[in-house]
């Protein structure tokens, strides 16, 4: 039986402590994803606690063709849409794809290798300096202040995809799965998340070597 199997059954058998489980694993970043659709922390609560009511009322039908925690955002984003929707504050998911920042470059294309290169397509061809870190514990910290930070900035879409992938470590699969949005999508959101949030460090930091192709 996986941990899936086990939990879900505790789940069903009432257990209070593997519904604790949920929360403390889950619980964060689903209000992450809540507030991308409704854009009120109050809001994103409301909608998070409409989701667990929709996990405990749905148990009995929950037949595990996706994880579940797969399932369980999925509850989130259709309630988080429909509650979107009927405020008109917010558009579906699908609708972010990138439309959101204007499908601008958010990195000089020209830093990049073209999508035909034979060993590095699409990836870094620029990159920046080595940085110096001569107080390693206070830069640590410090640095993932300004990598969240810039992950808060981003547009909707793109915060949502590069928190689940970077923050929680989700695989590609999953976050498509949850979102409901194909690979293509989620690649493209990721690498524009992706690059904005390097593009933050880089001014952090000020080190870009405009000579030095990143992985050659």
């Amino acid at each position: 039986m996986t941990s899936d199997q086990r939990l879900l059954q505790s789940l069903k058998a009432g257990d209070e402590s593997a519904f604790a489980v949920l929360i403390d694993e889950y619980g964060s970043c689903l209000l992450r994803v809540a507030t991308t659709y409704v854009g009120s922390r109050a809001v994103a609560e409301e909608v998070l606690q409409e989701t667990w009511l929709g996990v405990i009322n749905g148990l009995d039908r929950f037949e595990g063709r996706s994880s579940l925690k797969t399932w369980i955002f999925r509850i989130l984003t259709n309630t988080a849409s429909t509650r979107a929707q009927r405020e008109r504050r917010s558009l579906p998911f699908s609708s972010m794809n990138g439309s959101d920042d204007g499908g601008d470059s958010s990195v000089d294309p020209n830093r990049f290798f073209p999508p035909d290169h034979s060993r590095y397509p699409d990836q870094w061809s620029v990159g920046p300096t080595p940085w110096e870190t001569p107080e390693e514990g206070l830069l640590l910290g410090e640095t993932r202040g300004v990598i969240l930070r810039a992950i808060e900035e981003l547009p909707a879409a793109q915060r949502t995809v590069v928190t689940l992938r970077d923050v929680e470590g989700w695989p590609p699969e999953e976050v498509c799965d949850a979102l409901e949005v194909s690979e293509g999508n989620q690649r493209v959101l990721l690498h524009r998340g992706r690059s904005k949030v390097r593009s933050a460090l880089e001014q952090y930091f000020g080190a870009v070597d405009e000579t030095v192709p990143a992985g050659v």
